[in-house]
């Protein structure tokens, strides 16, 4: 199973930027999807931005303008650039990925935007 790593979040006050990065421990294919969830608390987890190959992306409509996911040449690592952030995108930040029947989730990274 892969297994994922997350770094890059932290405190920022709104307007402020903060890049993501997820690595994955294996060789993963070119055509899975990897992407970024995140859960506020007492919410459910939603997407943010989602990743198949290196240009099929997928964006949740509040972050849409302001996040940009991308992905090394590898697969194997994306990035979420996140600029102009809110107070209402305080939350801990899970990287996925998907392969057919595979599925692994990172531990998550907390990402906390003061107003």
């Amino acid at each position: 199973q892969v297994q994922l790593e997350e770094s890059g979040g932290g405190a920022v006050q709104a307007g402020g930027s903060l890049k993501l990065t997820c690595s994955a421990s294996a060789s993963v294919s070119s055509l899975s999807t990897m992407g970024w969830y995140r859960q506020a608390p007492g919410k459910q987890r939603e997407l943010v931005a989602t990743v198949t190959g290196h240009t099929a992306k997928n964006y949740a409509d509040s972050v849409k303008g302001r996040f940009t996911i991308s992905r090394t040449t590898n697969w194997r690592a994306i990035f979420l650039q996140m600029n102009n952030l809110k107070p209402e995108d305080t939350a801990v930040y899970y990287c996925n990925y998907k392969r057919l029947t595979d599925e692994s989730w990172g531990q998550g990274t907390q990402v906390t935007v003061s107003s």
